[in-house]
């Protein structure tokens, strides 16, 4: 299956980050870190520790473009390559686990405030339609993330594609570099 999402933004933050939000809740009540979030994770390792338990994927240096979001499970060809040269990023090796059904794309912002109310707000806002949020089989998969551009309409977009995997056991993700910077050069051009 495969899974298309038009004009997602990045709340003016260059982050995007790709899991099971109500995980990130258990996460952060077991570890009893503070409704900040985005503080808690850059000042102390509770961040790299959600990353190595495939709690979260973080996607840094997103430019402020609108995205296609593109969400590939496995069987199905993914959409990004399919344009010649139009991937710009390809990295593999990221571990995600789902416990709830369901891996939302989201951003920097939710972090800072992530309080029950807010995220119940949040994932009703997220049943709206063409949100960036799927229904996935609970488990652990491998992701390898793509950026770069994808055509849409007779134009090339800035986009994001995720290709899940599904495991039978996490994948290590000890030697993915958080901090890789997946900036996306918008040519803004015609395909021909």
């Amino acid at each position: 299956m495969q899974y298309m999402f038009s004009e997602v933004l990045n709340d003016l933050i260059d982050y995007f980050l790709l899991g099971d939000l109500q995980l990130l809740r258990c996460f952060k009540q077991e570890h009893q870190l503070a409704d900040d979030l985005a503080s808690e994770f850059v000042s102390n390792g509770s961040g790299d520790k959600a990353v190595l338990e495939g709690v979260l994927i973080p996607l840094a240096g997103v430019e402020n473009h609108p995205y296609t979001v593109v969400f590939t499970l496995a069987g199905v060809e993914a959409e990004m390559p399919r344009h010649e040269g139009r991937v710009q990023h390809r990295r593999g090796g990221y571990s995600l686990r789902v416990e709830h059904g369901r891996i939302h794309l989201f951003t920097w912002r939710i972090l800072q405030a992530f309080t029950d109310d807010n995220l119940n707000e949040l994932l009703e806002r997220l049943e709206e339609t063409n949100r960036p949020t799927v229904e996935v089989e609970n488990g652990w998969y491998e992701v390898e993330v793509l950026a770069g551009e994808i055509l849409r309409n007779k134009y090339f977009e800035p986009a994001f594609e995720f290709v899940l995997t599904k495991t039978a056991e996490p994948v290590d993700a000890s030697k993915v570099d958080i901090n890789y910077r997946f900036e996306v050069e918008w040519r803004q051009d015609v395909a021909g």
